[in-house]
C-alpha cells in the first residue's frame, strides 16, 4: 500500500475523514506534513497510520474509551506490560457488570413476556411495567 490521501485512511480504515480529524485533534493520529509541489500539497498516510486507527477503531470496539486509548499506545511504545494488562482488566470487570446488567433485563423482560400471552385479560404486564408509577390512578 502506498501513500494515502486522508480519505484513503479513513476508506481503509472503516471511518469517515471527519473521524480520522477528531482522533488528530484529540492526539491519536499524527498530522502529517504537507508534501511538496504544487499548491494545494496534499498531507500523505502511510501504513503506520493505518494501523494506528485500525489499532484505535478495534479498542473502541473492546469498550475502551478514548482517553484509555492514548494510554494504551502510550504503553505500547514503551514497551510497559503491566499498566496494559491493568486497563485491560479493568475493562474485562466493566463488560462482565454489564453483561450481569443486561443478563438481568433480559431476564425480567422473559418473565414479563410469558405474562402477557394473547390470552388472558386486562392490561399486558410488558406495558404496565413500564409505566410510570405516577402514571397510575390515584
Amino acid at each position: 500500500m502506498g501513500e494515502l490521501t486522508i480519505a484513503g485512511l479513513a476508506r481503509t480504515g472503516g471511518v469517515g475523514v471527519e473521524t480520522v480529524r477528531y482522533y488528530q485533534r484529540r492526539g491519536l493520529l499524527a498530522v502529517p506534513a504537507r508534501g511538496a509541489g504544487r499548491a494545494p500539497a496534499t498531507r500523505r498516510y502511510g501504513e503506520d497510520d493505518v494501523r494506528r486507527l485500525r489499532f484505535i477503531r478495534a479498542a473502541q470496539a473492546a469498550g475502551f474509551t478514548l482517553e484509555q486509548i492514548d494510554a494504551l499506545m502510550q504503553l505500547d511504545r514503551a514497551e510497559d506490560r503491566a499498566p496494559a494488562h491493568a486497563l485491560a482488566v479493568e475493562r474485562i470487570a466493566a463488560l462482565d457488570a454489564k453483561i450481569a446488567e443486561l443478563t438481568r433485563a433480559r431476564d425480567g423482560l422473559q418473565r414479563l413476556a410469558r405474562r402477557c400471552t394473547g390470552e388472558g385479560a386486562g392490561p399486558c404486564p410488558i406495558l404496565s411495567a413500564f409505566e410510570p408509577e405516577s402514571s397510575a390512578p390515584p
